[in-house]
């Protein structure tokens, strides 16, 4: 009863939580009310201010929308002021573009007729001037000359060193004649005629250096060395150094020698130093090794007045097979048949090659078979001054692939060039030698000429018990003085059984900067070669072309690793570059530029380009077309005219070309604030309004300026009197000269 009493009273009354939530309950109703006493209050006095604020707010607007308004109206005038002027400029350009395509047409029709005449005299006078001379020399030319020297030579008994030497260097004299003829050949017939004379000089003369080898080894206990016991002895010329050791005394100590005066020396395993031996290091100045190996890339140049990569200044093309691997792979000499075998087929390969065009002139003609609408007149004005020069690019081209062993590594000599020639690293058994008795010299004589000592050392000639170690054979070459190497020398030795070249099996590479100097070792005894990225100088960081005088320019590459500039008089051309190590032989000296273009290929500097240079460097990827036109317009004004490389040239497009130009009449260099923009095109060409220094490319076009079809006519209106004159006058020897440089290297495509 109690109990029950408590809980009622209990609920009687509020607990402590509800007395709270009740509390807060009345003090929200109290503020909330107070709150909205008090923002009626202010709302009420700040009524005209809020009211005012809002008429000026929406004064604004309306003004900000009235100016937005006038401003697109003003562009809107401006872009119709611009349409408009550009429709007169169009239009005016279009009236006038006939006569200009004309004129232009006219000055590259006359000049190409010249050049064309100055060649074809300077041929005629050549062979005029080599039958007055009724020399011992044969002609090329004549199949019959050529075969009865080849017979006449393989006959002759000679044997001695010096008179072989001789004779070989008169025929590497017919080798390079024979190649020039198969750069300019277009009959097949002929061009298997001059391929099967090649052939045989290229193995007779590696017949007779080993000839000679043999001849200097047979007498080699009569010019013994009295501190090694041991006979060495070096022969050079300006084509060879030979390089002959022959291992009288057998002594096991014995590591290796070195041939001072050759810079060129080895090393021998304890197997050959015990050995009846002879070593021949062989080193040829020419590589004709290189040849067989471009067998994968066969072809015959038609004749062409030039081409963008390069045209006929490219040195010989027509890759023919020679038989002197055997040297390296342990033969002596090919069996006849399979030396007419090989040449057979490669006969029929130059067969097919009629017809063939390179990549880059089906893309011209992709271009002038379908123009770009618009484009029109200017392409075909193009194409006729081309198709009266010649191709635009090399002509038929075949590529064939030779069969070979997916596994092995082959050397892309697209992408490596092998420098300072080949050397041929070979061991033979040492021939009998003479012994004197009573007076008399009593030698055994073999005939099967030197015959190569096999290593490393079949296991068919060891006991069954005893471990086949063969160690390595040690090389050391002091690089060739007429070489420049931009980069680490590659090596690679020559495969025989897949006529390649190949970088395997060559360890211990030791590079010596300073002293010009490489070390390494070789499985076995091989022919080798020193090879370099031949793209290593690309793209190019600037260039520039300006006028030194009448009828000279400078024009100068900054390449990725060295910087060098050309100098053009008149036909002639001369080499400046501060690296001078390995150029002596070049640079401050005058000759035409195709004999420039070889001598610096050879030289290891390279900075033209080919159709397979694309694959390998960066581009900016111009039309072809429109490059070549743009070369052929600077060769006409470079009497008078400074071009230069711009940054604008990689951002303006596939189809644009810009460049720096100024008109220029002295040797001193440009000044800085005189380059102007141009920008040119398939159909018109433009002053630009932006400059080198602008943030942002822009195609707008100076004020003041107009539009022409053809760049000459565009660098016209801002010229003098004087240099119109000077382009004028301007020697059809020297246009040819520049523009066949420009079109070597394409400045405009790989800078």
């Amino acid at each position: 009863m109690v109990a029950t009493q408590e809980r009622k009273v209990t609920s009687l009354f509020p607990t402590r939580s509800n007395e709270i939530s009740l509390f807060n309950t009345v003090l929200y109703i109290f503020f909330a009310g107070f709150k909205s006493s008090k923002s009626q209050k202010l709302t009420k006095a700040q009524k005209e201010t809020w009211q005012q604020e809002e008429e000026e707010r929406r004064l604004r607007e309306e003004e900000e929308a009235q100016l937005q308004a006038e401003k697109e109206e003003q562009q809107r005038l401006e872009r119709e002021i611009k349409e408009k002027e550009l429709e007169g400029l169009e239009l005016k350009d279009l009236e006038r573009r006939e006569d200009e395509l004309n004129e232009l047409r006219h000055l590259l029709e006359n000049n190409h007729a010249a050049v064309i005449k100055w060649k074809t005299d300077a041929v005629e006078k050549a062979k005029w001037e080599r039958y007055m001379h009724c020399g011992s020399i044969p002609d090329p030319a004549v199949q019959q000359e050529i075969n009865t020297y080849i017979s006449l030579w393989r006959d002759d008994p000679e044997v001695n060193i010096t008179p072989v030497l001789k004779q070989c260097n008169l025929a590497l004299q017919l080798i390079e004649e024979l190649e020039g003829l198969l750069r300019d050949v277009t009959d097949p017939q002929e061009g298997q005629k001059c391929q099967e004379a090649l052939v045989h000089l290229l193995e007779l003369t590696h017949s007779k250096h080993l000839l000679t080898t043999e001849e200097i080894l047979k007498r080699a206990s009569a010019n013994i060395d009295t501190e090694t016991g041991n006979m060495q002895t070096v022969v050079k010329d300006d084509n060879i150094t030979l390089c002959l050791w022959a291992n009288l005394k057998k002594n096991p100590r014995f590591k290796g020698l070195n041939f001072e005066d050759a810079g060129l020396g080895f090393n021998l395993p304890k197997q050959l130093a015990v050995s009846n031996v002879a070593v021949r290091i062989l080193h040829t100045r020419y590589d004709h090794l290189s040849l067989l190996a471009r067998m994968a890339h066969l072809r015959i140049r038609t004749p062409s007045h030039r081409s963008l990569t390069g045209g006929e200044e490219v040195p010989a093309d027509i890759e023919v097979p020679e038989q002197v691997e055997t040297e390296a792979d342990g033969e002596v000499k090919e069996d006849n048949e399979t030396l007419q075998q090989s040449l057979d087929e490669e006969v029929q390969s130059i067969q097919g090659l009629d017809g063939r065009k390179s990549a880059a002139s089906l893309q011209s003609g992709r271009n002038s078979e379908q123009p770009v609408e618009g484009r029109g007149s200017q392409i075909q004005t193009q194409m006729e001054a081309l198709s009266a020069e010649g191709d635009l690019t090399s002509p038929p081209v075949q590529l064939t692939t030779m069969d070979h062993d997916e596994h092995v590594q082959v050397v892309d000599l697209m992408q490596y060039t092998p420098l300072g020639g080949v050397f041929y690293y070979d061991t033979f058994h040492l021939p009998p030698q003479a012994h004197q008795v009573n007076g008399w010299e009593i030698r055994q004589l073999l005939y099967k000429g030197l015959q190569v000592f096999p290593y490393p050392t079949e296991k068919s000639d060891l006991d069954e018990n005893e471990a086949l170690t063969c160690p390595p054979v040690g090389v050391t070459v002091t690089l060739p003085d007429s070489v420049v190497f931009l980069e680490t020398p590659q090596v690679a030795h020559w495969d025989a059984a897949v006529k390649q070249w190949r970088m395997d099996g060559i360890t211990d590479v030791s590079y010596e900067e300073a002293e010009a100097r490489i070390s390494f070792n070789m499985d076995s005894f091989h022919a080798f070669v020193l090879m370099q990225d031949t793209y290593a100088n690309l793209p190019f960081q600037s260039w520039e072309l300006r006028p030194l005088g009448q009828d000279s320019a400078l024009f100068t590459i900054n390449g990725a690793l060295i910087d060098l500039s050309i100098t053009i008089q008149g036909h002639q051309c001369m080499l400046q570059s501060e690296q001078e190590k390995g150029l002596c032989h070049l640079i401050g000296k005058w000759m035409s530029g195709p004999v420039l273009q070889r001598a610096m290929l050879n030289a290891g500097i390279n900075i033209f380009v080919n159709e397979y240079t694309d694959k390998y460097v960066s581009t900016c990827g111009k039309d072809p077309l429109t490059e070549h036109a743009a070369y052929e317009q600077m060769a006409l004004f470079a009497s008078a005219c400074a071009f230069s490389w711009s940054k604008w040239n990689a951002k303006c497009g596939d189809e644009h070309l810009v460049m720096q130009v100024c008109e220029h009449h002295s040797p001193d260099p440009v000044p800085k604030d005189s380059w102007i923009l141009y920008l040119l095109d398939a159909q018109r060409n433009r002053r630009l309004e932006i400059t080198e220094k602008s943030e942002a490319f822009s195609p707008d076009h100076h004020p003041g300026s107009e539009f022409h079809s053809t760049f000459i006519h565009m660098l016209q209106d801002n010229m003098s009197d004087e240099g119109k004159a000077s382009t004028r006058a301007s020697s059809y020897q020297f246009v040819d000269t520049v523009q066949s440089l420009l079109c070597a290297t394409r400045p405009l495509m790989y800078s």
